[in-house]
């Protein structure tokens, strides 16, 4: 109810200087705990979660407030993306609401304050409890990518719970082209070997974040792969450059399509890699997640996790509670003990 009073206000002012504004209010705020482990703890990659619900990468792009998210009530923030160099990202403007269709499209071309940076934010939060990933990227610059994710791996391996190799991302020209299957080999030994390189036991599991943009050729592939080199789970998917029908102004603005509209596209690519997996990895559900309903059908579809961030615009900081909330009472009334339980359960 607080939001929506205080939301035409924040709505006032240009998207960038909004998210700012909020990041700000959460550096300020108290530092609360990660949620408890309860009905919904559930185990993924051998990490225990809280809850299912995280806030995916995008927001908190330099690691400046993963705990004051986890204090929301996410039972995992992931943080990033973060490149080995800062680098300011596209011109401005470069971030807009499409309020009308609940929805946004950015092509900020991962903007941050770099490595060193970062590194030293989460190295000061390592003893601290809560689940935490990094998103790794590549400069747009660079030329060997694939050594820029060596690098990410080298530095924020030992201070991630897990590692998101982000590989989708529209808006650096080029990084696409690294989920062709080649590539996408290539990078992932690049990854794994730089992690076997500074952590010996226990190393933190790999995600590997695919676009929506996706052949059936594509999905093939990328799940034999990420099966083939044990990565923990695929996080299914980014934003998409497709455009559905839109309503607002901003509808033809280039970049990522994030919110309501992406929901059917990212649905149906979870399904997608649900069959091509056979369930032998875990998948993370992303994309068009506003409510429960919406957190609950992916986990039934497959989605052993779920992450929201464009949704957070719309509907406030509450809405990792009041999602958490309504999952507990979805389960009981299916009848499902465990998160876990109801993973890929639809149409049983």
């Amino acid at each position: 109810m607080l939001f929506d009073l205080v939301r035409p206000a924040i709505f006032a002012f240009q998207p960038e200087d909004a998210h700012q504004l909020s990041l700000s209010a959460l550096r300020l705020m108290p530092r609360g705990k990660p949620p408890a482990y309860g009905k919904l703890a559930t185990q993924v990659a051998g990490i225990r979660f809280p809850n299912p619900l995280g806030m995916a990468a995008g927001y908190d792009k330099d690691g400046e407030v993963p705990d004051a998210l986890l204090g929301l009530g996410f039972g995992f923030a992931e943080v990033g993306s973060i490149t080995p160099l800062p680098q300011p990202g596209n011109p401005k403007p470069r971030l807009f609401r499409l309020t009308e269709d609940r929805a946004v499209i950015n092509r900020m071309g991962f903007n941050n304050g770099g490595a060193e940076a970062a590194a030293k934010r989460l190295a000061a939060r390592r003893t601290r409890p809560g689940v935490v990933g990094i998103n790794i990227g590549a400069n747009k610059d660079a030329a060997d990518r694939v050594a820029d994710y060596a690098t990410m791996t080298r530095i924020m391996a030992p201070l991630a719970t897990y590692l998101a190799v982000n590989i989708s991302s529209p808006n650096t020209p080029g990084l696409r082209a690294l989920q062709d299957e080649g590539a996408l080999t290539g990078l992932l030994d690049g990854v794994l070997e730089a992690r076997a390189a500074v952590i010996h036991d226990n190393p933190p599991p790999v995600f590997l974040k695919v676009a929506p943009d996706l052949t059936p050729a594509d999905v093939d592939a990328i799940a034999r792969i990420a099966m083939d080199k044990k990565l923990g789970a695929l996080i299914i998917s980014n934003t998409t450059i497709e455009r559905p029908a839109l309503k607002s102004a901003h509808a033809g603005e280039t970049g990522g399509l994030s919110g309501a509209p992406l929901k059917a596209m990212a649905l149906e690519r979870l399904r997608d890699f649900r069959k091509a997996t056979g369930g032998a990895i875990p998948l993370v559900g992303v994309g068009g997640i506003v409510n429960a309903d919406d957190a609950w059908e992916r986990i039934r579809a497959g989605a052993s996790l779920v992450q929201l961030y464009s949704a957070m615009v719309y509907e406030g900081p509450g809405i990792a509670k009041c999602i958490t909330r309504g999952l507990e009472q979805l389960m009981a009334r299916d009848g499902f003990a465990s998160i876990a339980e109801a993973v890929g359960s639809e149409g049983t």
